[in-house]
């Protein structure tokens, strides 16, 4: 199962324009709730991340996040900073080669992040789970998190919730067609 866990903006961007993400945390959350995050990390196995993203993460002001294995999809990167070398693995490959490669390691409830990641993933027809949460701000340009796509592709809203009085958090699960398995 792979599955994006995202915030977005009213107009699809996951980053603004500097690629910054202090928008997503424009809404007050006076009781610090993680919003659902730890229960979506506990019944997920590894994270695949792009490059931008794992760079985005290291440049946080906060020890590292993750406690699942975390999968660098790159082309440019030869190392991980020495104190991840643990916790940080590269990897290289297409989509499909990806989900094969770990699920033949034991990995098969995969989060995917990062903008061009989760469009790779899209176009090759491996999300089974999108989990968007919406914030309501307008960014008018930014990182995208849909491109386009050579062929339609459908879900069925599992259900949707509001949060903090502001934020509508959707989760939706890709329809299969017949004889489609996907990334399952």
């Amino acid at each position: 199962m792979n599955t994006v866990y995202l915030g977005i903006s009213l107009d699809g961007y996951i980053a603004d324009r500097q690629g910054g993400l202090e928008w997503l945390h424009s809404t007050p959350n006076p009781n610090h709730s993680d919003l659902g995050f730890a229960d979506f990390m506990a019944r997920v196995d590894a994270l695949v991340m792009g490059r931008n993203t794992f760079e985005t993460v290291l440049g946080f002001d906060s020890p590292w996040p993750y406690s699942k294995p975390v999968f660098v999809a790159s082309r440019t990167l030869t190392s991980v900073p020495a104190h991840l070398t643990d916790k940080v693995r590269l990897i290289q490959g297409s989509p499909a080669q990806i989900c094969s490669d770990l699920k033949m390691l034991g990995y098969h409830n995969l989060y995917i992040d990062g903008g061009v990641t989760v469009q790779r993933f899209l176009q090759a027809g491996l999300i089974d789970e999108l989990i968007l949460t919406q914030i309501p701000v307008l960014l008018g340009g930014g990182v995208p998190l849909f491109r386009e796509l050579e062929a339609p592709q459908e879900f069925d809203l599992i259900g949707s919730e509001v949060l903090l009085n502001a934020l509508v958090k959707s989760h939706y699960q890709r329809k299969l067609a017949p004889n489609d398995t996907a990334s399952q």
